[in-house]
């Protein structure tokens, strides 16, 4: 199987040894992202939303980029620090998919990168 990687300006530059996402096939795996805004590399804001929000939009910066949208997601991971941000998180999350959303697994973890609040993310088909 043939893989391509995928590389956009309006989702943060990756900021290790990883691509945003990979084209496998039909499908495309986002790499996780944080609520970095990609003009500035700075986080979002402090507002565990508006970080929610920055995700989701920085995902489908990168499923545009790789010539698919939101509207493919199959399956989305959420990793975030404070479980009881469950419901604020959701709501947001929510209104991205109004209708048929993906499967999804969401899990507490101890710590993510640059201390952010959440992380997601997905895997799309083309």
């Amino acid at each position: 199987m043939s893989r391509k990687i995928v590389s956009t300006t309006q989702a943060p530059a990756a900021i290790g040894p990883y691509s945003q996402a990979i084209i496998a096939g039909d499908y495309v795996f986002t790499s996780g992202q944080i609520p970095f805004v990609p003009s500035t590399g700075q986080l979002v804001s402090q507002d565990i939303k508006e970080q929610t929000r920055q995700c989701l939009e920085n995902i489908k910066g990168v499923l545009a980029a790789a010539g698919t949208s939101l509207d493919k997601c199959i399956k989305c991971t959420i990793f975030i620090k404070d479980m009881n941000q469950f419901g604020q998180i959701n709501e947001v999350y929510g209104s991205y998919f109004p209708s048929d959303p993906p499967a999804r697994s969401c899990v507490e973890v101890a710590r993510l990168p640059k201390d952010v609040g959440i992380e997601i993310e997905a895997i799309a088909s083309l």
